[in-house]
């Protein structure tokens, strides 16, 4: 070996370094943090998946929306904030929240073509869910970054009450007890703001519907 060239025995040792770093960064390394996740944090490393009468919904990750055919919300539903999660042209039926495609609108506060989409979808949710412009909040005519966000504000989710209550037959009180349900806090008491989590919220709602007949 000490008969080489010194140039192949540095190139052999490179080769051979390369070799350990794959075997280790490569192989046993993500294979370890596999198996540990799937330990420890089944659930989360799975997507976080959400499950109904046997069959998997969703993710508590990801948004979706609450339409019918057509694209209209459907009224027992709460509805998340706009997406722009969608590929252009839209396949037909897609009407935001693609998991495939996260996107955002990338127009400014001040861009004439956001300040018109705003005005047109509180004149929506205004007719919607009844209610004053002044009473909607942000986040319900705005998207995330993402266009995959799962949660509402708390703000949000009290201007829908009383159409789910309606649309759905049951009393006030009770809706607005299954969003304080599932109303979470800032994450260790101080990060971000206060979420509704919309579709287990919505699941409630159709378990609860379910067993009352509504």
């Amino acid at each position: 070996m000490n008969r080489l060239p010194v140039i192949v025995r540095q190139h052999i040792a490179a080769f051979r370094t390369l070799l350990v770093f794959t075997v280790v960064c490569g192989f046993i390394y993500p294979f370890v943090i596999l198996g540990i996740s799937q330990v420890a944090f089944h659930n989360q490393a799975n997507g976080s998946m959400v499950s109904y009468n046997g069959h998997v919904v969703g993710s508590s990750l990801l948004c979706q929306e609450f339409l019918n055919a057509k694209g209209n919300p459907l009224p027992q539903y709460f509805q998340p904030r706009p997406s722009f999660a969608i590929p252009s042209p839209a396949p037909k039926g897609d009407y935001g929240c693609d998991p495939t495609y996260s996107s955002a609108s990338n127009l400014g506060p001040t861009n004439p073509i956001l300040v018109q989409d705003i005005k047109q979808r509180q004149q929506e949710i205004a007719a919607f869910d009844h209610v004053s412009i002044s009473q909607i909040p942000a986040d319900a005519v705005t998207a995330s970054g993402s266009g995959l966000d799962p949660d509402i504000s708390p703000a949000n989710a009290a201007i829908q009450v009383d159409r789910v209550a309606a649309a759905r037959h049951l009393p006030v009180s009770v809706v607005r007890a299954l969003v304080a349900k599932y109303t979470q806090g800032r994450v260790l008491g101080f990060l971000g703001e206060p979420r509704v989590d919309v579709l287990n919220l919505n699941i409630a709602l159709d378990q609860l519907s379910a067993k009352s007949g509504s």
